[in-house]
């Protein structure tokens, strides 16, 4: 396997920190490698050294002769009157970026709701870090390295990217560095994952769920000192060894030693244990949406919704940017009224939300941690344990120093898990999480995992992060960008193929004038027909779901043989939308 570059014996240090001490390791021809670690413990430093944007203090770093490197930095650097066009492009003629299938692809799949003529200066920051991701992305380069690529992608744009860099790429081809929290990211991608820590770099040999098996092991062997981390490490091995909803493929690492790892590791989660702490605070009622219609500048974001969430229960919400995701939780917690239908939020509901903005600790600023903290509580209780917060807040990363710090000169990192702390020390019911995971890092990603485990409420989580979907929730909904809130029966994989339907649909009407070399005449008149009965038939089959949501709602939950009788019910309708839509994805390729 051919070598592309090496560091040796590199160090760096910091005017308060030893960043890198004498440390050697080298990238070789098909390594597709994640790089993880705390917040500032110098990952991105390290792509940065190896990318020679940054000198060592001692040691070296060494090319291949010809070797060609491409880099996404945090920070993107076009000039502000730039077209998008232009940065992407440059000024190549049409003709010849047209006809690159590389290019049409990295378009198609972060760029198509942007006019190329707009300026760079009157993008949003997702935008702009869009436009820097395909600008790399049309380039060709022997080593590709990635400080957080997945940062303003949706759930849909992170899949796009994972499938563009896996087929990019033969075996065996190419270097890839990728910094990145998005833990299901770095399993659909990397086969090597070198962790940053200490100075270090210690590397493990497959993705993250390969990573937290040998680090189980690590831990294990380094005995008490690490107690607490194993355990955290234990429950999330545990998890990813017993799958979750949509994941259907698992790293091939040793199974004989995981199983044996997770033996006596219960589930993540005690659900009837939970359920009955959630409705003991919250009673039957909860949050309760009937017929709900919003519109913004006559777009019509959500039309007749209804949804019921019952204590204890634990949801996920995806959808396209600029669906209505923050829109429908603003509904929720009533900060909107809703243009038609209501929202009945049960007597006993106490509702917190972790919003996008951490503006609201800057009243704060020159407050202390443990000020604050002192303030608002003194004990917490985690898996039926009480913990002081001292306790909890080391959970979340922040060490007994760092309790003297400031409030006004944290981390944007660090605020978002102060954040989430004076969430919890409010003891809410209902919990709402809005991209909660901007900003984290893994390990501060499975303590809270960890924490929310324990949570006894109603939980919705908003996020593009699909492995924490997947961790901390128990059903997904979507929003489709069509005004519909749809159940998502097979998790978020049947999301991307409802959206890729959805995109296969809007082209259709060309494909027809086309006319597919495998239907003509009435060939393909039947199949435009069929598609049109299917689509009614799910027409109707969404009015029946929301009929037998609201005799659920309705429905004595004494009455336990009329709740099974209508739990099959809905069992039935969902197996006869998975057939309907299986039926309407085959006719549609033939159409296509």
């Amino acid at each position: 396997m051919a070598h592309l570059l090496g560091a040796e014996t590199i160090s760096l240090e910091f005017p308060t920190k030893t960043v890198f001490d004498a440390v050697t390791v080298g990238v070789n021809d098909g390594d597709r490698i994640g790089v993880v670690g705390r917040n500032g413990d110098g990952k991105s430093t390290l792509l940065k050294l190896l990318a020679k944007t940054q000198q060592p203090d001692s040691g070296r770093v060494t090319y291949r002769g010809g070797l060609s490197v491409g880099m996404l930095t945090q920070v993107d650097s076009f000039a502000d009157a730039t077209t998008i066009g232009e940065a992407v492009v440059g000024h190549r003629p049409e003709h010849e970026w047209a006809g690159d299938p590389k290019v049409r692809d990295v378009l198609a799949g972060l760029l198509t709701d942007l006019d190329w003529s707009k300026r760079i200066d009157e993008l949003s920051g997702g935008q702009r870090r869009r436009v820097a991701l395909a600008a790399l992305l049309v380039g060709d380069w022997d080593i590709l390295m990635l400080d957080e690529p997945t940062n303003h992608l949706d759930v849909e744009g992170v899949a796009w990217l994972a499938s563009h860099l896996n087929n990019r790429w033969p075996a065996n081809q190419g270097g890839l560095l990728v910094v990145t929290h998005d833990r299901w990211f770095l399993d659909a991608v990397c086969n090597y994952t070198w962790e940053v820590h200490d100075g270090i770099i210690e590397p493990f040999e497959g993705g993250y769920a390969a990573y937290i098996l040998q680090r189980v092991e690590r831990d294990r062997s380094a005995a008490a000192s690490e107690s607490r981390r194993q355990n955290l490490m234990r429950k999330e091995l545990a998890w990813l060894r017993r799958g979750a909803p949509a994941r259907t493929s698992k790293p091939k690492f040793r199974m004989d030693a995981a199983a044996e790892l997770i033996a006596n590791e219960p589930n993540p989660r005690d659900s009837v244990a939970l359920s009955k702490l959630a409705t003991t605070r919250l009673g039957k009622d909860v949050l309760d949406v009937e017929n709900l219609s919003y519109s913004i500048a006559e777009k019509h974001l959500l039309t007749d919704v209804t949804w019921r969430l019952g204590p204890g229960d634990r949801v996920g919400l995806v959808g396209v940017n600029g669906a209505g995701k923050t829109t429908l939780l603003k509904l929720l917690t009533g900060a909107l009224t809703p243009d038609a239908g209501r929202v009945k939020r049960g007597k006993t509901v106490n509702i917190a939300i972790l919003t996008q903005d951490v503006q609201e600790l800057e009243e704060f600023a020159n407050d202390r941690i443990f000020e604050l903290i002192a303030r608002e509580k003194t004990t917490f209780v985690v898996d039926k344990q009480e913990v002081s917060t001292t306790q909890l807040v080391e959970q979340l990363g922040f060490t007994k120093q760092q309790l003297q710090t400031p409030i006004g000169e944290l981390s944007g990192g660090q605020k978002r898990r102060l954040q989430f702390l004076r969430l919890l020390f409010g003891e809410p019911n209902v919990l709402i999480l809005d991209e909660p995971t901007n900003d984290l890092d893994t390990d501060i990603l499975t303590a809270m995992e960890h924490l929310l485990d324990s949570w006894p409420g109603t939980l919705i989580v908003v996020s593009h992060d699909r492995y924490l979907l997947e961790r901390v929730t128990d059903n997904q909904y979507a929003l489709l960008g069509d005004g519909s809130l749809r159940h998502l029966t097979g998790g978020i994989e049947q999301y991307l193929q409802l959206r890729a339907a959805s995109l296969g649909a809007k082209v259709a009407p060309k494909a027809q004038v086309a006319k597919p070399a495998g239907l003509s005449g009435s060939a393909l008149r039947d199949a435009e027909k069929n598609l049109s009965r299917i689509e009614r038939a799910l027409e109707k089959l969404a009015t029946d779901e929301a009929t037998l949501h609201g005799k659920m709602a309705e429905h004595d939950t004494s009455d336990f043989d009329g709740l099974a009788a209508l739990s099959a019910k809905q069992s039935e309708l969902n197996q006869k939308r998975d057939d309907l839509e299986a039926e309407w994805l085959e006719t549609s390729e033939l159409l296509s």
